[in-house]
């Protein structure tokens, strides 16, 4: 009897000493669920402090940006309105008709502007040899004068080069048949070609207004080109002004006309 007494107080014993240690384990289980739970909130309030300092900035910046192109918007709208009032204070002033050039006459003199004489883009050129009245165009863009001639053949008089062509009279179209001395001889390119072409040359007496000369002329077919005289910069050098809006104001001294002899020379 005392022995099994004793042996359920043993095994009392030992069921209370297997409860007191479920229960020391049951607490320090509780207690590491606790430790990583606080810093699982630790590092949760952590990444939302990064979070808010993110927004604040990113707020910042947009703050920034919606003010800078308010401000762009509004410069950009003070030159649209800068430009629509200058715009507005333009009036398109139609510039006046120039009036037509008078026709010339017999005793009216050819304009000059500091001794050089005015001439437009198309003027009268009487041609003294044989005594031509044709319309010339004038053109600082060409180096030498050029008269149209078919017909060129050079041949040789006492030992010189001398040319024979033939030019159209102004009036009637018929062939009128000339002998020159040849000058030399001009290299000419074409814009339509990429060769060298040679034209003879002669001297020419002309007038052209009040102002009379001889020089140097090429020959060529010009008959593809509205004018069979061609004006340029060896005559127009320190002797004429070219007023290019204008035509036919100048004027031929009197007595010259298509009915002069070849004689004639200015």
């Amino acid at each position: 009897m005392h022995t099994s007494k004793g042996t359920l107080r043993r095994a009392f014993s030992l069921v209370l000493f297997a409860a007191l240690l479920s229960a020391c384990s049951h607490d320090r289980y509780l207690f590491i669920e606790r430790a990583d739970l606080n810093q699982l909130n630790q590092q949760l309030h952590q990444q939302q402090s990064r979070l808010e300092t993110l927004a604040a900035v990113n707020q910042q910046q947009l703050d920034t940006l919606n003010q800078t192109q308010r401000y762009q918007h509004q410069e950009m709208s003070a030159v649209l309105k800068e430009q629509s009032r200058s715009l507005a204070q333009l009036q398109y002033t139609r510039p006046p008709a120039r009036p037509a050039s008078p026709s010339p006459t017999n005793n009216q003199a050819s304009g000059r502007y500091q001794g050089k004489l005015v001439v437009g883009e198309v003027e009268k050129f009487f041609l003294a040899t044989p005594g031509l009245i044709f319309d010339a165009r004038i053109d600082s863009g060409a180096t030498t004068s050029s008269l149209h001639a078919t017909n060129i053949q050079p041949f040789e008089r006492d030992g010189e080069d001398w040319v024979r062509f033939e030019i159209a009279h102004p009036e009637t179209g018929e062939t009128v048949a000339l002998e020159r001395p040849l000058s030399r001889r001009a290299r000419i390119i074409q814009a339509n070609s990429e060769e060298a072409e040679r034209r003879p040359v002669v001297e020419l007496p002309f007038v052209i207004g009040d102002h009379r000369q001889s020089a140097e002329f090429t020959l060529n077919d010009r008959d593809h080109l509205t004018y069979p005289v061609l004006i340029g910069r060896n005559v127009l050098r320190d002797v004429m002004l070219i007023d290019v809006g204008r035509e036919h104001i100048t004027q031929l001294p009197e007595g010259l006309s298509s009915t002069a002899t070849q004689e004639d020379t200015p």
